[in-house]
């Protein structure tokens, strides 16, 4: 029965994750509760993330909200992102990823709430060039360790303007791509439990399949608002881990 519990962790973890990031708020923290080694939690995530990513992207696709040209442009950089960060994942410590990740989250929500956002388009027709870097640094982050991730994407995206449906495809098509990446890396160091990683992909992509869809019939101001609170639980969540 151990499987049905992979799968709930996988469609929480999923359904969080593809309305506001911080999905890892919760996956991580059970599958390490569970007895799970850390490489092989990390392993299973990028595993079910891939999968579940690129359903939720898919229909998006689908229904316009985000266009390939864009989307192709992100290959290399979340690809590559991805491969590093899972290359560095044993030289760097959990706890200095950690305190990373609550710097990065921090500032990004104090830009959201205390600055003014840029006007709200359908998507971006361009992406400014100074966003290439920080895409690049966040799929790096996201192939070492990850909370938070798709939280940072979301942030980056929205400051272009970009619709919050149009920032989630982005956001999912990237996760799956450095997810992809990051996933090789441990899969190549041996690192892949295929006892657990099938299972939690199943549920996240329930998960990925039912969230999209209720991101649809809310309101921009509401998913936001969910973006921020998602936020800050996490940040919460990720200094508690730090003081225990």
């Amino acid at each position: 029965m151990e499987f049905i519990l992979f799968m709930m962790i996988g469609f929480a973890t999923s359904f969080v994750g593809t309305l506001a990031g911080g999905g890892g708020l919760i996956g991580m923290p059970v599958l390490l509760l569970t007895g799970v080694p850390i490489h092989q939690a990390i392993a299973a995530a990028k595993f079910s993330n891939t999968v579940s990513s690129f359903s939720s992207f898919f229909v998006l696709l689908r229904e316009g909200k985000i266009g390939w040209k864009q989307t192709l442009l992100l290959i290399p950089i979340s690809l590559f992102g991805g491969i590093t960060g899972g290359w560095l994942a044993s030289s760097i410590s959990e706890t200095t990823m950690t305190v990373i990740a609550i710097l990065l989250l921090t500032f990004a929500l104090s830009l959201h709430l205390f600055r003014k956002q840029p006007e709200q388009k359908q998507r971006a027709a361009v992406f400014p060039k100074k966003l290439y870097p920080i895409l690049y640094g966040i799929s790096v982050y996201d192939g070492m360790f990850g909370p938070g991730q798709a939280s940072l994407l979301m942030y980056a995206y929205l400051r272009t303007g970009m619709e919050y449906l149009s920032a989630i495809a982005f956001t999912r098509f990237q996760t799956f791509v450095s997810c992809f990446g990051a996933f090789v890396t441990y899969l190549y160091t041996g690192h892949v439990n295929w006892h657990i990683a099938p299972f939690l992909a199943i549920g996240s992509l329930i998960g990925a399949q039912i969230s999209v869809r209720v991101a649809q019939k809310l309101k921009n101001s509401h998913l936001r608002a969910i973006l921020n609170a998602i936020t800050a639980l996490l940040i919460v969540q990720l200094m508690w881990h730090i003081i225990q």
